[in-house]
């Protein structure tokens, strides 16, 4: 494709497009937003090309169109994006599976997946867990009541993908990723 637009820049414009009048959990924050945040951590880890075009496409799948949007992804962007893509999704379903099983699939996955879904999942977990620690420090306890696994469900599953990411490696990424995860089960324990 000779568009002029570089991967990335084309990557960018899908993910607007496949995302639009999405917005953050209960917020007017543009969805987009997330995604570009994702990117801008796998960048600063050094990133690959690709890494950066799965970052921004990490959640199409999921909630975005299931499978379809997969072959779409993969004839614009090629299978190496689209393989780390599709191990970031935890289902393609619609509706979706009940949480906790999804949850604990995509944990069992993220064990064994190569370093790029790793990559791509740390730093989707490092922006999800700031915005819900700033969120609770000025919401308190009802924060979690945005989420489907509530208070216990979701600190639970941050403290297993911190787990089994300093598992795999012990970086400054997921040391970052491990004292958010503290910092929200501390202010968990003083905003109940």
């Amino acid at each position: 494709m000779d568009d002029g637009m570089t991967p990335i820049s084309r990557a960018l414009v899908r993910a607007e497009s496949l995302h639009r009048g999405q917005f953050r959990r209960s917020s007017r924050v543009p969805y987009v937003a997330h995604l570009w945040g994702v990117a801008s951590l796998v960048a600063e880890m050094a990133g690959s090309e690709i890494e950066i075009i799965a970052a921004l496409l990490h959640d199409a799948v999921e909630d975005q169109g299931g499978l379809p949007t997969l072959r779409a992804i993969e004839v614009e962007f090629g299978p190496e994006v689209a393989r780390i893509v599709m191990a970031c999704s935890d289902t393609t379903e619609t509706p979706k599976p009940p949480w906790r099983s999804r949850k604990e699939a995509y944990l069992a996955r993220l064990r064994v997946e190569d370093d790029s879904v790793a990559k791509v999942s740390l730093a989707d977990k490092i922006h999800n867990a700031r915005a819900l620690l700033m969120e609770l420090r000025e919401e308190g306890p009802v924060a979690f009541e945005k989420f489907n696994g509530k208070k216990e469900g979701t600190l639970w599953y941050y403290r297993e993908v911190s787990s089994i990411l300093l598992a795999r490696q012990e970086g400054p990424w997921e040391r970052e990723l491990a004292r958010i995860v503290q910092e929200l089960q501390q202010a968990s324990e003083t905003s109940s």
